[in-house]
Parts: structure tokens; sequence; C-alpha cells
């Protein structure tokens, strides 16, 4: 099939302030070229305009009308972005009709996993019909209603392009892709088609409530703050019994699952040392239940640049972690890459989900597409 250009924008629930924007070229089956890719800062009030919405959404949890700020807050991150990708294309010289179409993630409000019967429920607001007409680009969003409507996790879904991303670097079987966002989440490659992917804990999410808790900005910056503390080694091994860490994969997580308060009572040190070991703990326990433990983990996502963090990971999980730089990937635009991978499968209608890393019965696509005609 033919390689098109295609960009990808991330937001995660980390709440950063910052829209990772990626370009790529792809048939969405292998990576052709990588283009430029930037970190583009949101306006002012808009960081905390959807952090109260994500609190709003923490009280909704599905229940009765949605709450009115998502409108509000829908609006102004679908301009923002918009805004934001057409300064990186004119910043790059490059025209919106060589861009075949973006993947436009949106935030993720709220996530619900399957339970027993009961389908998943997820909402990220991102209005795709907007910023095809601000853009003058085709867009392909809300990417995970589908998969759950087919009884799916709607996460993760960066399983594919991990894969494609391993097969770049002619990686052998039995390796491995750990993202550090939010949520923490592993994709297992076996060979050929045999992919395994599910959210492992927390990342960055605790971590970072904890820091802004205590007024000292949005993050543990080099993991400073864990370097000085004492991990709870007790309370511990009690959260690593918790029965997520064991529970068979296909399996996803809200980035409020697990929260600050497991660190309650503690200094702000000795929390934040907790909280991290924690994050690694729980890399270890999901290398357990994979058919094979990997030797290595490359690591993309803002949590690979907390050096406690990554110390933990290779003390705790047993593995080494490996940046994603040394094998030249680019490990902070890893997830925009992988929505502009994943728009070019939902535009070309490839499947996005597959059963052993969202839980569907058989692979689907997903993803909605809000069309423009470049020939007009």
């Amino acid at each position: 099939m033919t390689s098109v250009w295609a960009i990808g924008l991330m937001t995660g629930t980390v709440l950063d302030g910052n829209i990772d924007i990626a370009l790529i070229k792809t048939d969405g089956q292998t990576i052709q070229e990588f283009g430029p890719w930037t970190l583009a800062p949101y306006p002012a009030g808009l960081t905390p305009l959807l952090r109260k919405s994500m609190e709003q959404a923490r009280d909704w949890n599905f229940q009765g009308p949605e709450p009115t700020i998502f409108a509000e807050a829908e609006d102004a991150l679908t301009r923002a972005q918009s805004a934001a990708v057409t300064a990186f294309l004119a910043k790059e010289g490059i025209k919106p009709s060589d861009i075949a179409v973006i993947g436009f993630h949106g935030q993720t409000m709220l996530h619900r996993a399957p339970d027993g019967a009961r389908h998943g429920q997820t909402r990220q607001l991102g209005n795709g019909a907007l910023m095809a007409k601000l853009v003058g680009t085709s867009v392909a969003f809300d990417f995970r209603t589908a998969d759950m409507a087919a009884g799916g996790q709607g996460a993760p879904l960066a399983a594919s392009y991990h894969v494609a991303l391993l097969r770049s670097i002619d990686a052998k079987p039995n390796s491995a892709v750990l993202n550090l966002g939010g949520v923490s989440n592993v994709t297992w490659w076996g060979g050929g088609d045999t992919m395994i992917a599910f959210d492992t804990g927390p990342a960055n999410a605790p971590l970072n409530d904890w820091i802004r808790q205590h007024g000292l900005g949005d993050m543990d910056r080099d993991g400073l703050i864990a370097s000085r503390g004492t991990v709870d080694e007790a309370r511990l091994a009690k959260l690593l019994e918790h029965p997520y860490l064991t529970a068979a994969y296909p399996k996803s997580l809200d980035r409020n699952d697990f929260t600050a308060a497991m660190a309650e009572g503690l200094s702000l040190e000795d929390g934040a040392a907790t909280l991290t070991a924690f994050t690694a703990g729980a890399v270890g326990k999901a290398l357990d239940l994979l058919p094979q433990r990997p030797p290595r983990l490359i690591l993309s996502g803002g949590g690979r640049r907390n050096p406690t963090l990554v110390k933990e990971i290779a003390k705790r999980a047993k593995v080494e972690p490996v940046m994603s730089e040394a094998v030249g990937w680019r490990g902070d635009a890893v997830e925009a890459e992988c929505f502009a991978f994943l728009a070019v499968r939902a535009l070309r209608g490839m499947p996005i989900s597959f059963p052993l890393t969202t839980g569907v019965k058989q692979p689907i696509t997903g993803g909605r597409l809000a069309m423009v005609d470049m020939a007009a």
C-alpha cells in the first residue's frame, strides 16, 4: 500500500500543559519516514479548565447527563490543538493538503473498564469535525468507543504501532515496550502477528498529584524528591497485593484507579519514593503474566525521564530498562506518532484493536472520520 503523511496528536492524563504533535509517513503497517515533531504549550487557562473538567468527570462517573463543562472544554481543546497544528504546518512549510489525515486522540476525561457482562465506557473530549474544518485536513478521532462497544477494554491502543517500531529495528521475538504516561502500559511481541498489551498500573499520575498536593509543582522532576526518601516496604508489599496486578489480561485502567492516597500519612519524600516503587513493582507483576519475561523493556513516555523510576524498574521489575533514544526512537513523540499511525489504519479500514490487546473477539477497526475533500 502507498505510504502517506499523517499527523498524530496526544495529550495525556498527566495534564502537563503540552500538545504532542508528530508527523510520520506510513502505510499503516510500516513506518517509512519520521517527520518533524514538537511539544506545543496550551494557551493560558486551558489546563486548569481541563483539570476542573476531569474533577467533575470523577463525580459524574457516567451517571446521568455529562457535566456541562465538557462542552466548553471540548471546544477550547479542539480550537487550541487545531491552532497548534496550523502553526506547526506553517513552521515546517507543509500545506494541509499534503497531510492525508490527523489522528486526534483528544483528552481522556474518564475511562471505565468492562466488568463481567457490562461493557466499559470511555469519554475523550475532542471535536474531530471542528478540527477538520479549522485545519483543512481529514481527521480521525474517538478511537476507543467502537472497541468498547464491541466488548473491548478501549485501551491500550498502541500495540500495533509498538510492533511496527520493533520491526523497524529488527527486534527479536520476546521484545517489549513500556510506555510511562499517566498510566503505564506494556506491549509484548512474540514474533509474527503475536502481540499482547495491557495497562500495568499507574506511572506518573499518582506521583504528580502527590507533588502537586504539597505545592511543589506538577512533577517530581528528575526523581529528586523520591531519591531523598525511603520506601515504606511494608506498605509497598500491601499495595502490590492489589488484585488488578495479578488479574488476567486484557485489562485497562482509568487515571484515578490508583491515586496519591496510596502515600497518605508518609512524608513528602517517603511518599514519593513509595509511589515510585509501586509503579516499578506493578511493572514487575505485569511481566510475570506474559508468556515469556522479556529481558529488556524499551521505555517511552515522560516517566522515562525520571531516573529514580528507571532505577526502581530495573531493581523491582528485574528487567533491563532501555531508553527509546538508544534504539533510535523519539521517546517523547511515540504516543503522538502512534495516533498518526492509527489514523491511517482507520482511514483504510484496518484493525486497531485485537483480542490480546483490548479483548475484542476479533480484530476490529475504530475511530470516527471527519473527511475533507482535498480536490475541492
